[in-house]
């Protein structure tokens, strides 16, 4: 049976060990995939298709939860408590799932959590762990036609290969 065993204070590790290869970009495949979630459907949608590639592929999964606190948290303490909460709860619902989904089908998860920006955050963890791919799901906020989705920010300034899901 795999092991919660942390590596880092925000990382968690679920299944069975990662396979020690050497660093080789694309050459034999991925061997790091990583999702960005944050609860919305379009995000566990990313997660189940990156989850499917990482254990046909035999590859690692690094999930991403960025806790993004907004502009009302700062204005309004009980707001910033109340959102505090609900990432909390997101986070221990993500855990649960990522250690039953290791477990279950064998593949090595890491989940990491991290608070800030959701961009800045994603592309540090991606640079960091050296992923192979990145899966995220599209926003489906009005506002981001405008000014650009997390997405369209990880595929225009990333350098791996983005995976956006509807």
């Amino acid at each position: 049976m795999g092991t919660s065993v942390a590596r880092h204070p925000d990382e968690e590790h679920y299944g069975p060990a990662v396979r020690p290869m050497k660093f080789e970009r694309g050459t034999d495949g991925p061997r790091v995939v990583m999702v960005g979630v944050d609860g919305t459907d379009t995000s566990m949608r990313a997660a189940a298709s990156a989850f499917g590639v990482a254990r046909r592929q035999g590859c690692g999964l690094t999930v991403v939860f960025v806790a993004a606190p907004g502009l009302l948290a700062s204005l309004a303490p009980q707001v910033g408590y109340a959102q505090q909460e609900a990432f909390e709860e997101v986070a221990a619902e993500l855990k649960r799932e990522a250690h039953r989904a290791a477990e279950e089908y064998g593949v090595p998860v890491t989940l990491v959590t991290r608070h800030g920006d959701a961009f800045s955050e994603l592309a540090a963890v991606a640079d960091a762990i050296k992923a192979d791919f990145v899966f995220v799901g599209a926003s489906a906020q009005a506002g981001h036609k405008f000014v650009g989705s997390i997405a369209t920010r990880l595929v225009r300034l990333g350098h791996w290969p983005v995976v956006v899901v509807p």
